[in-house]
């Protein structure tokens, strides 16, 4: 048994997610998770809420809340959401607990007594208009390196050069659209990056097996220009961490907090904390600290590519600044991006499907699939209403749930509700054994190295196999002249959906339930193949379950493709 730890990207406060950040990091992580559990390895699945920032002060505005009341009860709509999509979290936390407050002093203590941190009076953006400085990602302009219109004062989107807002041209409040700004002096405290540049380049040139999606933004961000800069940590905000250098004040850091991308890797550990805290788990420090016990842990992140270089760069410099024994991460799992129906996914236009409308019109399985055997790993992938339908009802309504309904209703009718006995395996039934051991090993690599679209193509693959055996064999053809064959034969379709249950849970959770609660069985992984083919044995009861999957109207389609393209009310 391994020790798994998984974190997933966490998603902002500030709204309902979309598929698209669904399916960039804490889907996928879900999917590691429960496949990790299945082959019996200890894991500790992580998430939270990321609640600090000006957006959440501004969402909290919008709402007419107090940005702490606003930030639990999305904490509680978020949780729901992932509850509903079946995420499989074992704590999900927030970045706002008493937890990560201290955490987050402690390690900006520490970084400071090694060197790591600089203060550094600088000038930084005022909006008269808006009556506040203004963070960076809240100044927009036109890039000086490409020229995109709509960059940040922290990093263009479109090239994804960093910046900082002074090197913006035609500069106005991404808050108001005012272009009355003007510079004014101010302190912050900077993490140096820079100091730690020839051991970051070092620690991800070790990282041989990681995505080149990865380690190309990585090695971007280290090397284009003036390399790898420093960053600075702290904010003029009223709402986050306070910034005190461990428990004691930080004299000329009072009325600052610490900058959200300081403070919400570092919820990944205080998570663990939580987790303790809550009554959930035991001991938060054998997963975090290698010397309490982590050195026997494999820790996988899973992010969209915008995420990658805080995570990189700037969470390692976190942990290795600080000179303690903290797990570093051991590999890192980044996606491309999900555009939707002929664009992009817009959550400040409302353009695309978001978590709760999904969940309003089909159950979570359908997403699960549709998103993972799409998951965007290799270069973006598109969301299509055509694309959508034709998948669940082809994969899912055809290929499983027509195995799980014909099998189980043709032996009831046949052989009554419980498997029955007779007949022995032929050639055909040994041959199909043989194949699906090694259409299961391929699923299990595929899965093992995190290729979700391979594992899912791998899946359909061995629900084929199935079809093919029941359609080639013909039970309901056989019985007329060979009873105790046909018998066999049933035996082995409903053997098939007790092992499909297995297989497919990781993926399609519900449907695995059902599929188990059908034949009788608790969660057990197919070792051994040929055995998991003879598991139920003859006189055991099974059901008829409903089906597991519809299939999805033309008119339906038509209905949500024109639902989703614009606004949300």
């Amino acid at each position: 048994m391994s020790r798994i730890l998984i974190t997933s990207a966490i998603p902002y406060i500030n709204g309902i997610k979309h598929l698209g950040n669904l399916v960039g990091s804490q889907l996928p992580a879900d999917l590691y998770a429960r496949y990790m559990r299945a082959r019996g390895n200890e894991v500790l699945f992580l998430c939270a809420t990321d609640e600090h920032g000006t957006p959440a002060e501004l969402a909290a505005a919008k709402a007419g809340m107090k940005v702490e009341e606003y930030c639990a009860q999305m904490h509680r709509t978020q949780a729901k959401l992932a509850a509903g999509f079946r995420l499989s979290f074992d704590h999900f936390g927030r970045s706002s607990s008493p937890q990560n407050h201290r955490l987050t002093q402690y390690f900006a203590g520490e970084l400071a007594r090694n060197g790591f941190i600089g203060e550094v009076s600088e000038k930084q953006v005022y909006s008269n208009a808006d009556g506040r400085f203004l963070p960076d990602r809240y100044i927009e302009g036109t890039c000086p390196n490409c020229g995109y219109d709509k960059a940040r004062g922290d990093q263009c989107e479109n090239c994804t050069k960093q910046l900082d807002p002074t090197d913006l041209i035609e500069p106005r409040s991404a808050i108001s659209g005012s272009t009355d700004l003007e510079v004014r002096e101010t302190k912050h405290l900077y993490l140096r990056q820079s100091a730690l540049k020839d051991e970051l380049d070092a620690w991800i040139d070790s990282k041989a097996d990681w995505p080149v999606l990865t380690t190309s933004i990585a090695k971007k961000w280290l090397h284009d220009g003036d390399g790898l800069r420093d960053r600075g940590i702290t904010r003029d905000l009223d709402w986050g961490i306070p910034v005190r250098r461990g428990d004691a004040p930080w004299p000329g850091m009072e009325g600052k907090v610490f900058y959200v991308w300081f403070d919400a890797p570092i919820e990944y550990i205080a998570c663990a904390r939580e987790w303790v805290d809550a009554g959930k788990g035991q001991d938060w420090e054998r997963w975090w600290r290698t010397d309490r016990g982590a050195e026997d842990v494999r820790y996988t992140q899973f992010m969209g590519k915008d995420n990658v270089p805080f995570h990189t760069l700037s969470f390692p410099v976190t942990i290795l600044g600080s000179g303690e024994p903290w797990k570093l991460v051991d590999y890192i799992k980044s996606f491309n991006y999900l555009n939707y129906d002929g664009g992009q996914f817009s959550t400040s236009r409302g353009r695309g499907v978001f978590m709760d409308q999904a969940l309003s019109i089909l159950p979570a399985d359908y997403w699960r699939w549709w998103l993972l055997s799409h998951a965007p790993e290799s270069s973006d992938a598109e969301f299509t209403w055509d694309n959508f339908q034709a998948a669940v009802n082809k994969d899912l309504a055809d290929v499983l749930g027509n195995l799980v309904s014909r099998v189980t209703k043709f032996t009831r009718a046949r052989f009554g509700e419980t498997v029955p006995e007779g007949g022995a395996w032929g050639e055909a039934e040994v041959a199909l054994a043989a194949r699906l051991a090694d259409e299961i090993g391929s699923y299990e690599r595929h899965m093992d190295d995190i290729e979700i679209r391979k594992a899912a193509q791998a899946l359909r693959g061995i629900w084929v196999l199935g079809n093919e055996y029941l359609q080639s064999a013909a039970p309901w053809t056989t019985i007329r002249t060979d009873p105790e064959r046909a018998a066999m034969q049933a035996r082995m379709g409903l053997n098939l959906i007790a092992l499909y249950a297995e297989l497919a849970a990781p993926f399609i959770p519900d449907a695995a339930a059902a599929m188990r609660a059908a034949m009788g069985t608790a969660a057990e992984w197919p070792a051994d193949v040929a055995r998991a083919l003879e598991r139920l044995p003859p006189g055991a009861a099974f059901a008829v379950p409903e089906n597991l999957f519809r299939k999805i109207t033309d008119e339906e389609r038509a209905d949500w493709q024109a639902r989703f393209a614009g606004k949300r009310a």
